[in-house]
């Protein structure tokens, strides 16, 4: 976050760090003279970074605080059955865009989403983690609060630091057993909570967004297929789940935790792009069963510890 009225000290420094961390050669800048010839370069190198835009939403009203401007990245390493954008997986599809164009639209929004800001989603928005980083820090300059949506499968390095750019971070955890996400997603979520921990020492906000698919991450039938008689029998089938969000609460840095019914919204998708819906017989929860899992989350997060 620096004008040309910064130190020239201040800014040779940071910019310096930062090319070496992108891999660039970092010479020229020690030959510059003036903070304004620094920014100009800065300005250059923000530029060159190019990330692959899937689509965009201009006033988003459910991916974190207030009204917001979500941007959607091309691109996901992930397979969850449940997924609603299977539009986004494929890595070559996508609006090449820089960092200043997409910063350019967003400022358009500006009046609309000062209270809000923007969100970075996907697809897997950390597969493009060097543009994210890069849109980040440029939207911070501009004062604008950032989210970025994600699963935590990239967690180190460029995407790491991205993560921890954000001012919040929509977590995702595909199962609170480890193995079941894999078999639904194609990986653990060891990932995920290795993020959440790196938040957590951070002390930087995390809301978790967990999406309750009957038969997979949420028991919606006793095992004779019937509907639960009663709201203990229920939470004695769900006990995964119940134990998943007491865990979560041993986290100082999540404030808040999303129970998202599974929809079908996106199935028609999978038709127009001749790909197999696992999902298709599989119901939407009842409203019984999805009241009883935000009764249980509400006394949970509000127990004293």
């Amino acid at each position: 976050m620096f004008s040309a009225r910064s130190s020239y000290a201040e800014i040779l420094r940071s910019v310096s760090a930062g090319a070496k961390r992108r891999g660039l050669s970092d010479e020229i800048f020690p030959h510059m003279r003036t903070s304004e010839e620094i920014l100009r370069v800065m300005s250059i190198m923000t530029d060159s970074v190019k990330g692959y835009v899937h689509s965009i939403e201009t006033l988003g009203a459910v991916d974190g605080p207030g009204l917001r401007f979500v941007v959607f990245l091309q691109g996901c390493p992930l397979r969850c059955k449940f997924c609603h954008n299977p539009d986004t997986w494929r890595f070559d599809g996508g609006e090449e865009t820089s960092v200043e164009e997409m910063v350019s639209k967003i400022l358009r929004y500006r009046s609309y989403i000062k209270s809000g800001g923007v969100t970075i989603s996907g697809g897997e928005p950390l597969r493009q983690a060097e543009f994210v980083l890069a849109l980040t820090r440029a939207l911070h300059d501009e004062g604008l609060h950032v989210a970025i949506d994600t699963s935590g499968i990239y967690c180190e390095g460029v995407a790491l630091e991205a993560a921890m750019e954000a001012d919040l971070l929509l977590l995702d955890i595909k199962s609170f057993d480890r193995l079941k996400a894999e078999k639904i997603t194609g990986f653990t979520t060891d990932h995920a909570w290795q993020l959440l921990r790196e938040r957590e020492a951070a002390g930087k906000p995390v809301w978790i967004r967990h999406v309750m698919v009957p038969g997979l991450t949420l028991i919606d039938k006793t095992t004779g297929g019937s509907a639960f008689g009663t709201e203990k029998e229920w939470r004695e089938a769900n006990g995964e789940l119940l134990e998943g969000i007491r865990k979560l609460k041993g986290y100082a840095c999540v404030e808040r935790v999303d129970l998202l019914p599974f929809h079908k919204m996106g199935e028609f998708k999978y038709e127009e792009l001749h790909l197999p819906y696992e999902l298709g017989a599989t119901e939407e929860p009842d409203e019984q069963v999805v009241e009883w899992a935000e009764k249980a989350l509400a006394e949970i997060w509000g127990a004293s510890e």
